[in-house]
């Protein structure tokens, strides 16, 4: 089987999640600066076999946009075009960047770890990524 890329997109950095290629489980794989992601995601894709990308969309409570949806909607316009073979899926991520804190806290990470933006970014592009996988074993 291939791997499932989960994908936390800010417009400065973009949190990176991967599976097993057996697609069970998520784990962070890594944050990359927004300009240099689709460099990152083709050598990515040339190494590794890729099924498809989950990429969380930002909403309000109310199901309503949010400010940053608009430029996920654009990213994940780009991905379709530059990824043809592999399927795009949207994933709620609300609330992903709190969970992702919250679970390194309880994973005993330092405070300096947890400071590091990139790292939050990572968790929740895992969190997010896990989310879909367990939606889609039903």
């Amino acid at each position: 089987m291939s791997r499932v890329i989960g994908i936390d997109f800010g417009t400065k950095r973009v949190g990176l999640a991967t599976t097993d290629p057996l697609q069970i489980i998520a784990s962070p794989l890594e944050t990359v600066r927004t300009h240099l992601i689709f460099q990152f995601l083709q050598e990515y894709c040339q190494a590794e076999e890729v099924e498809a990308f989950v990429v969380g969309m930002p909403k309000n409570l109310d199901n309503s946009n949010t400010d940053a949806t608009k430029p996920v909607q654009g990213f994940v316009k780009k991905l379709k075009k530059t990824f043809p073979a592999q399927s795009v899926h949207l994933q709620d991520e609300r609330f992903t960047s709190k969970q992702a804190l919250d679970a390194m806290i309880e994973g005993g990470t330092s405070r300096k770890y947890r400071r590091e933006k990139g790292n939050v970014d990572k968790v929740s592009a895992t969190i997010i990524l896990q989310s879909y996988l367990e939606k889609k074993q039903f």
